[in-house]
């Protein structure tokens, strides 16, 4: 599974849901959650490249959890998921930002295909075999890493910090957000685990344009500028 790319998914027929996951599965890293304030709640701590979103949810519908994700400036792109077929229901959708919008019934091939077109869009997908800054070159087939002509052994979860800014470049992470994204929210571990890997990082790829841009923000995060 390409843990690299995460998708939340807010659905909440079961057997959508479980349809939508097993075919995704292979390609992302899917966390299925089944009504809107759930779904919020996850939105909402910005770890996810994507949310596929149902219209009509309990307790609180698509419609809402979409407006309240951008007015708190949550930019991950949305791609709404609904029976709801009127040119007024997608406007609105659009209105309050969404990206894209399908509706139901849909083929599971167009689906991943709309995926992928927002992931590059977004920068999240550069290609179906890697990502590069400078000299830095990430194969995400084998988890392999290149400085030039030379490889280098980015391990684990070393790996995936790497891509995950890579992915953010110009934003501001915060530790808590990369801890979250990389080690999971109920980890057993604590957050200081994201300044131990960053020194990991910083000393594998030491030189590189990468580590040079590569900025602490005390007491915040980190940026890749």
């Amino acid at each position: 599974m390409d843990s690299m790319i995460k998708i939340l998914l807010v659905e909440d027929d079961l057997s959508l849901s479980k349809s939508v996951y097993d075919f995704l599965k292979s390609f992302a890293e899917v966390k299925q959650v089944y009504d809107g304030v759930e779904g919020l709640y996850e939105a909402e701590l910005g770890i996810y490249d994507l949310i596929l979103l149902d219209l009509m949810l309990p307790e609180k519908n698509g419609f809402e959890v979409l407006k309240e994700l951008r007015e708190q400036n949550v930019e991950t792109p949305v791609l709404i998921m609904t029976a709801k077929e009127s040119l007024d229901d997608k406007m609105h959708g659009f209105d309050i930002g969404a990206d894209d919008y399908l509706t139901k019934p849909f083929y599971l091939d167009e689906l991943k295909a709309r995926i992928q077109a927002l992931l590059k869009r977004t920068g999240k997908l550069e290609d179906s075999h890697g990502l590069s800054y400078g000299e830095v070159r990430l194969n995400l087939s084998n988890k392999s890493t290149m400085v030039g002509d030379k490889a280098v052994d980015l391990i684990g979860k070393e790996f995936d910090l790497v891509v995950y800014l890579m992915q953010n470049q110009n934003v501001i992470l915060p530790k808590e957000q990369i801890f979250d994204r990389i080690w999971g929210y109920d980890s057993d571990t604590t957050v200081t685990v994201v300044e131990v890997y960053m020194s990991k990082i910083r000393k594998k790829l030491k030189d590189t344009e990468f580590v040079n841009n590569l900025s602490t923000l005390r007491n915040v995060g980190y940026i890749l500028r």
